[in-house]
Order: C-alpha cells, then sequence, then structure tokens
C-alpha cells in the first residue's frame, strides 16, 4: 500500500509575515490585496483573526466588522516563495519524491521507507517540529493511501494538525462529511450533486457509477473515485519543470458588470498570456477560463481550439464565448482569468504568406522586445477602463460588442 503525505502550512502568508515579525505573534492579522481601498480582498488571515469570523477572500471592509483590532499588512510575495523553498528543502531530506502542490502545500512520496526512516507517525511528528523550528511556521499533515486521501486528511486538524487515514478509515472518517469537503467538488458542482440527492461523500460513493457519467461525464467517474480514496497520479517532483499552461488572472478594483468592460479585461488578459507564450515559444491548444463573482461563487470552463495558436484574436474569441455562453447575464464579475493549455514548442514553424495576424504580432513582438511592453497598445486600452495598461477614466463611447474583434 502506497504511503503519501501532505504538508499543508497553516495561513501561510499570515504566518510568514508574523514570522518576520515578532511584534505580530499571536495578534490578529489580514493580509490584505489592497490596505488602501475599502474594497481590498483578504488574501489570508491569521487564526486569532479566523476565530472572529474572518474568512479568506471576504472584502477588507467586511473583515474590519468582524475584528477591528486586526493588523493589516500587504502581500510579500518574495518572502512566500523564499520560505516555501526552503520548507521544500526540509521535506527532501525525507524522500526524493516531494511534489508541489501550491506555495504552501506539498506531496511526500513515503512508500518503503519505513525502516529507514520509522512510522508515517514518527516521520510526520518530526517533519512538523523542524518546519516549526527551522523555518517558523506550523504546518498540518495529511498521510493517507492516495494524493487525494492525504489531501483530505490534512483539512480535518487545522491548525497545528496530523491526521492519518488508512484504507479501513476511508469510509468511517470520510463518508460522513459533506458532499462539498471532497476534493475536486467546488461550489457549482456541489450544487448539481445535492440536486441529485448526493448531500454527503458517502453519497457519492455509493451513487451509481453510470448516472455520474452519463450527467458528469470523466468528471463524474473521476469524483466518484476520489470518494473512494481512489487516486493513482504519482507524486511527480517534475511536476513544475515543465510549462504546462500559461495563465493571468486579475481581482477587478470593482464589480463588473458591462459586457464591454469585461470584453476588455479578456482581451487585455490574452494579449498578456499570448505575449508570455510567444516569448516562450509556445503554442497551445485549450482555452480556460475562470470567473468569479462578487458573492464569490466561481466557474471554470475550457474548450479546445482546431489549431494551436499564440495570438490574442483566437484565445479572446473563445474565452468571450465561454463567457457569454455560462456566466448569467447581469451577475457582477469580480474576478478574471484566461490560460492557453497543451502547450508545446514546435520544432518547425511553418509561415504563412496569407497569415496576417502571424505578421502583424511578428512587428509587434520586435517593438516590445526592443522599447518595452508599454511601448505599443491598443487603443480600446488607452479609451477605455483598462486593467493592466488603462485605469483612466471610463468612458462611454457607444461601441458594439464587436469593437474588439
Amino acid at each position: 500500500m502506497r504511503i503519501i503525505l501532505l504538508a499543508d502550512m497553516n495561513s501561510f502568508y499570515a504566518s510568514v509575515t508574523q514570522a518576520l515579525d515578532e511584534n505580530l505573534k499571536n495578534k490578529p492579522l489580514l493580509i490584505a490585496g489592497d490596505v488602501e481601498k475599502r474594497h481590498g480582498i483578504i488574501l489570508a488571515a491569521s487564526y486569532e483573526a479566523k476565530y472572529k469570523g474572518v474568512k479568506t477572500g471576504m472584502p477588507l471592509w467586511e473583515a474590519k466588522l468582524y475584528c477591528p483590532e486586526a493588523v493589516i499588512r500587504p502581500p510579500n510575495y518574495p518572502a512566500y516563495m523564499d520560505f516555501s523553498t526552503r520548507i521544500l528543502s526540509i521535506l527532501r531530506d525525507f524522500s526524493p519524491l516531494v511534489e508541489p502542490f501550491s506555495i504552501d502545500e506539498a506531496f511526500v512520496e513515503l512508500t518503503g521507507t519505513e525502516k529507514l526512516l520509522g512510522s508515517p507517525e514518527k516521520v510526520a511528528r518530526t517533519i512538523k517540529k523542524r518546519i516549526k523550528e527551522e523555518v517558523g511556521v506550523l504546518c498540518s499533515i495529511g498521510v493517507g493511501p492516495s494524493k487525494v486521501v492525504a489531501k483530505m486528511a490534512s483539512k480535518l486538524q487545522k491548525p497545528d494538525g496530523l491526521t492519518i487515514i488508512q484504507e479501513k478509515d476511508i469510509a468511517p472518517r470520510l463518508w460522513p462529511l459533506p458532499i462539498g469537503e471532497l476534493y475536486g467538488v467546488g461550489t457549482r458542482m456541489e450544487k448539481h450533486l445535492q440536486n441529485m440527492g448526493i448531500r454527503t461523500i458517502g453519497d457519492l460513493a455509493n451513487a451509481p457509477l453510470h448516472l455520474l457519467l452519463q450527467r458528469f461525464g470523466v468528471v463524474g467517474g473521476r469524483l466518484h473515485e476520489f470518494a473512494h480514496g481512489r487516486d493513482n497520479s504519482p507524486v511527480d517532483p517534475h511536476s513544475l519543470e515543465q510549462v504546462k499552461s500559461i495563465g493571468h488572472q486579475i481581482t477587478l478594483p470593482q464589480d463588473y458588470v458591462k459586457l464591454k468592460d469585461i470584453q476588455l479585461v479578456l482581451l487585455e488578459l490574452a494579449e498578456a498570456i499570448c505575449r508570455r507564450a510567444r516569448q516562450g515559444n509556445y503554442l497551445g491548444k485549450t482555452v480556460s477560463l475562470s470567473i468569479r463573482g462578487s458573492d464569490l461563487d466561481s466557474l471554470s470552463r475550457s474548450r479546445t481550439l482546431k489549431e494551436p495558436t499564440a495570438y490574442p484574436q483566437r484565445v479572446y474569441h473563445l474565452a468571450w464565448n465561454l463567457f457569454s455562453q455560462n456566466w448569467p447575464k447581469h451577475k457582477p464579475v469580480r474576478l478574471l482569468g484566461i490560460s492557453l493549455g497543451n502547450l508545446f514548442q514546435p520544432k518547425f514553424h511553418q509561415l504563412s504568406l496569407f497569415d496576417q495576424e502571424e505578421k502583424l504580432y511578428t512587428a509587434v513582438d520586435e517593438i516590445k522586445n526592443r522599447f518595452g511592453e508599454k511601448s505599443l497598445l491598443r487603443g480600446s486600452f488607452m479609451l477605455e477602463k483598462g486593467v493592466f495598461y488603462g485605469g483612466g477614466r471610463q468612458q462611454d463611447v457607444g461601441r458594439s460588442p464587436n469593437y474588439l474583434s
């Protein structure tokens, strides 16, 4: 049986900030995206603030109502990366198979190490002790027979927890949990499953597989496997060495409702990621769109192009189609993101004499490489309320929804 460990740092951004400033230890602390604006979003909160009711993603003004005495600090991403690197170094002392899952989480394959390192519990406690003493942050650890079980186990005791779940423990420990607690089940999927009468992880595990496949396709089958604790994916230490997708997302300065504002942001995102793709000599076929509303309801959709591309018009049009077909009309938008996946680097690239877009962006790249990213901008970015380049007063120029094409 496999033994997989997941180390999950507790309130990582806040914990790093407290580790760097002794005066903030044991005090309610908020890490906010924009501490100068009332509509800033809480990126992280210390447990002292969480105990008062503050949650990640909450608007700063609302968090202040729950915890008016909280100290507010801006994010410090270089420090987070430094601490993450130090933590990964500690984990690699216990196994060569360490897979970063995010900046504050990592899987460790312990299968076959029992005779050398001792029991999984002993290893987990040693890891927790070393991270606390050498790095200065707390972590919760989950251990299980698969990555999905280890991931879920790490969430059961926070902060500073340790949960070990064996195969025999999956039904009594995990099945009674609400279906929203299953890894891979987001807010929208949770609603769909609840509408089918599936309220707990156990309900999903015991649901007829053919119905889940009929309703959700391969995603339904994968979630059914997860509900049983089955996940054969390996712990891959090289998972970050190859670029699998290029993406960018932006939290908007306010709720966006007007379609032309949303179109402009999508075009800016498409421009940004395609520029990065061309810089790395990548082409991609799958466009993914992420949306989050002002109520924190999220949506993710993707679609594959017939031909790979690194040009923004194709990416933008597909992203806009995904938005218009899946997001309710007039529902406010607070976050938008686009990624280009299924990337590859072609060894040979056939230039077309008739591809005007290719000629255009070859010239655009030459100018930007020589004079900088802001040396050449779309006129719409200057006239409208852009997120990356604009930011000026919005003007109603009365253009049709196709003005970006």
